[in-house]
């Protein structure tokens, strides 16, 4: 019974340890994100392609989607300082002496994980499409209200999330032509580049998008994924920038998880597995930064958290590339984006059925 209440005792001490830089860590993120995102948005207010309102909605909403990145890597950093802490004050020690090992302190770790883990899951499959339709909806309302007066000659303006990138050379906005013009539009696979010598900006009967009337120029249609680029010289060339609910880079990210659960495109299938694996990220960066604190409390402490940033690194690119694979269709849904977690699941293995390994390296 004793050793129960020890246990728990030390258990909310660890936790206690590291709720506080979490805390902390989670906070600094948030502010220099949001920072980042509002410099990018102030951008579209000050050119009054939307108001102050939808852009800050916007920023809430791309803070949101970034929490799943977020809240993993502070977990991380922060069990990094608060377990390399209790190294560097011979607390660990202590803790041996008393009969808690390095594999007894990962489990209140664990269970901190678990708890993040389960907010950041729920973020991606739930919070992050809803976040995506809203911001959609909110640049589609800007695309409605885009007019000729609100553009500036010579420089790019991104539409609908950077699917549509304009720009204009010149700008006669007495007879509403835009001249020596570039518009470039994503098209799922492919892109859509158009230059002409000048266009006409006409809004839609409904009001709720424009279409684009270019005249004399060349339309280049380029295939990501293969050979199948096509190039069109044009007299005249309609372009409609009304946002399509049924869009299909649209329905990508915005699809609720239960649809892209079965759909058997490569692109649904990547979206959908990065959603169900950020949760397994967020437990393998927590429970690897406990063996990784090791190295911090070393001779050099700098190269204890080289060591730890190059691996969180590594992951995190690893996802990326196996995604993007997927995407392409060059991997399937099987092993899909699982292999990328070989990596940092054999090297948690490794370190904690061998902690003297880390122990030799971690000397200088």
């Amino acid at each position: 019974m004793y050793g129960w209440h020890r246990a728990l005792i030390i258990d909310r001490y660890i936790i206690a340890e590291i709720a506080r830089p979490f805390g902390l860590g989670v906070v600094t993120l948030l502010v220099i994100f949001t920072g980042y995102s509002t410099a990018v948005r102030l951008a579209d207010a000050a050119q009054e392609l939307m108001q102050v309102s939808s852009v800050v909605k916007l920023i809430s909403l791309n803070t949101l989607v970034a929490l799943e990145i977020l809240l993993p890597t502070a977990l991380y950093l922060s069990v990094l300082s608060a377990i390399g802490r209790l190294h560097s004050d011979s607390e660990v020690v202590a803790l041996k002496a008393a009969g808690i090992s390095e594999r007894r302190i990962a489990i209140p770790v664990f269970g901190l994980a678990i708890i993040v883990a389960v907010v950041v899951g729920l973020l991606s499959l739930y919070g992050r499409p809803w976040a995506y339709r809203e911001n959609y909806r909110l640049e589609a309302e800007a695309v409605s209200g885009l007019s000729i007066d609100k553009m500036e000659a010579g420089s790019f303006l991104v539409l609908q999330g950077g699917r549509h990138v304009l720009f204009a050379g010149r700008i006669d906005r007495e007879r509403n032509l835009l001249r020596e013009v570039f518009l470039q539009t994503d098209q799922g696979d492919k892109s859509r580049v158009i230059h002409a010598s000048e266009a006409l900006l006409n809004q839609t009967m409904s009001g709720d998008g424009y279409v684009v009337e270019f005249h004399d120029g060349y339309s280049f249609l380029l295939d990501r994924l293969g050979p199948g680029d096509v190039t069109l010289r044009f007299g005249t060339l309609i372009v409609d920038l009304q946002v399509d609910a049924d869009d299909a880079s649209y329905r990508r990210k915005a699809a609720s998880s239960a649809s892209l659960a079965h759909s058997k495109r490569p692109r649904d299938i990547a979206e959908y597995q990065w959603r169900l694996s950020t949760p397994l990220a967020t437990l393998l960066l927590a429970l690897l930064a406990v063996p990784l604190s090791r190295g911090s409390y070393r001779r050099s402490r700098f190269r204890g958290y080289f060591i730890a940033i190059l691996i969180y690194t590594m992951l995190f690119n690893l996802i990326i590339l196996a995604r993007n694979l997927v995407e392409q269709g060059a991997v399937g849904s099987m092993p899909g984006l699982w292999w990328a977690y070989a990596f940092p699941a054999g090297l948690l293995a490794v370190l904690l059925l061998k902690p003297r390994l880390l122990d030799r390296s971690g000397r200088t």
